[in-house]
């Protein structure tokens, strides 16, 4: 049987390497508990059994584990060429064997570590068995579930590093808003300014895999709450954000009225 309170404590040990004050690092602290109740309340809705929910919440505690290393060393989150904080955290976790201060057995080393290393592209991996690919699954949703509670509560400097007067003065990129209403998961190649890749972040709607997913975002309003909480001045930035907003509650509702139906 997995011990979740191990995984737990470890991971609280892990965090004493890193200035648990600073504003980036404690967003990712909170952000990895986020991410373990999101994970929760979508294996709840699921009818796990109590094994499977504890793997489910472990791949959770575990999948940013590279990121306070990535602050650490460059005091930004944001991946590039150099560093992918996935697969730097399934090397940290599994090369140098920091695994085992968090689960005793190997038996799901391999569904951790694909779940971990996929937990952040843009497409899931092919060839994945269908355990490993369900839980994969299950945190690519429960990571972005809660990155909308994260976009709704930080601060607009703390998230994009530039404020939100002039996030708000922004012209919004015509390939994402195209892609947006077109139902499209946003690439970051694509994103030319801070207004885009705020866009991309409302755009998980696109690439969740779970109804209880969008139950969840439905159930906390993230779709108006996030949209909203900025004063849009660019006045064709503003029409774009409207019609892109009731494009994604309609997307919403529509796919689950179709679980239903």
């Amino acid at each position: 049987m997995l011990n979740i309170n191990l995984a737990k404590q470890a991971f609280k040990n892990y965090l004493k390497e890193y200035d648990t004050n600073d504003d980036k690092i404690k967003l990712k602290v909170i952000h990895t508990y986020g991410v373990v109740d999101a994970t929760n309340y979508i294996v709840r809705k699921l009818g796990f059994n109590e094994e499977d929910s504890n793997l489910a919440k472990l791949i959770a505690i575990l999948h940013d584990i590279g990121r306070f290393e990535q602050l650490k060393r460059y005091d930004d989150y944001h991946d590039f060429e150099e560093f992918d904080h996935a697969e730097f955290g399934s090397r940290v976790l599994f090369k140098e064997g920091l695994i085992r201060n968090f689960v005793e057995d190997s038996k799901y080393d391999n569904i951790i570590k694909k779940a971990i290393e996929n937990h952040s592209k843009y497409k899931i991996e092919e060839g994945l068995d269908k355990k490993t690919e369900l839980f994969a699954n299950i945190i690519r949703d429960a990571d972005k579930l809660d990155n909308f509670r994260v976009k709704n509560v930080e601060s607009i400097e703390t998230l994009l590093n530039i404020s939100e007067k002039e996030l708000g003065e922004e012209t919004i990129s015509e390939k994402v808003y195209k892609d947006f209403l077109d139902h499209k998961l946003l690439e970051k190649k694509y994103l030319k300014n801070e207004i885009d890749e705020w866009i991309s972040y409302m755009a998980f709607i696109y690439d969740l895999n779970f109804l209880p997913s969008y139950l969840y975002i439905k159930e906390n309003n993230y779709i108006n709450r996030n949209f909203d909480r900025i004063t849009y001045t660019n006045i064709d930035t503003k029409e774009k954000i409207n019609k892109m907003k009731l494009e994604a509650n309609k997307f919403i509702l529509e796919k689950l009225d179709n679980c239903d139906a």
